[in-house]
């Protein structure tokens, strides 16, 4: 329960509690990204963990010298190309057996039927486009695994998306996070980073449930 609470602090004040590592811990914060991302796109049982508001605040205190936005994107960059690629091999080796599991503590049945159907419409291009979608993000490497998607397809997809992705956050947040306008709203800020792309991924996969219903 601790845990739990930790962690949804953890992602609703990601600024506070990354900039407050950084001055504890130093140089140590590039590795705390890189297992955060890493875990996030790389074990379909923490699809939670706060991907795109990170992106943005490690621009943002980038931004004001605390630390240096190239280690930080080079950094980011091989956690969530290795992180999904892990996800590729692990929904690779168990295969179809996972449509059979049920949702648990684990499993969170709703999201990888919601991947799966967000595949099925858009193809190997979901894989780009899930970078920038909570839940969606975690379970498309996984899916595309289960699929058995060409492993070179795979990986051309993985690594132009997460430059997109990573690349795209960090520079955002590098220009703009440090502007008193910004500062003044981030926690909103972060819970529409949170919330929009969440929302536009589960409208996507029940549009795309809708159709594939419609089609049988």
């Amino acid at each position: 329960m601790e845990l739990a609470s930790f962690l949804i602090d953890f992602i609703l004040h990601v600024d506070k509690h990354l900039a407050e590592f950084v001055q504890a811990y130093g140089t140590w914060v590039y590795a705390l990204l890189f297992l955060i991302v890493f875990v996030e796109t790389g074990l379909v049982v923490m699809p939670f963990l706060p991907g795109d508001s990170l992106l943005f605040m490690v621009g943002a205190l980038a931004g004001t010298g605390a630390m240096s936005l190239p280690v930080s994107m080079v950094v980011l960059l091989l956690a969530a190309v290795l992180g999904d690629q892990l996800n590729y091999t692990i929904g690779r080796f168990i295969g179809p057996k996972v449509f059979q599991w049920e949702n648990s503590r684990w499993f969170n049945r709703k999201a990888f039927d919601s991947a799966h159907a967000f595949y099925e419409k858009h193809g190997g291009i979901t894989i780009i486009l899930a970078r920038f979608m909570p839940f969606i993000r975690t379970f498309a490497p996984f899916v595309a695994g289960v699929a058995e998607m060409n492993r070179a397809t795979f990986t051309a997809f993985n690594v132009i998306g997460a430059l997109i992705w990573v690349l795209g956050l960090t520079t955002v947040g590098y220009l703009f996070g440090n502007i008193p306008l910004v500062q003044q709203h981030l926690s909103k800020i972060i819970w529409a980073l949170i919330l929009v792309p969440g929302l536009i991924a589960l409208f996507g996969a029940w549009k795309a449930g809708r159709q594939n219903k419609t089609a049988e």
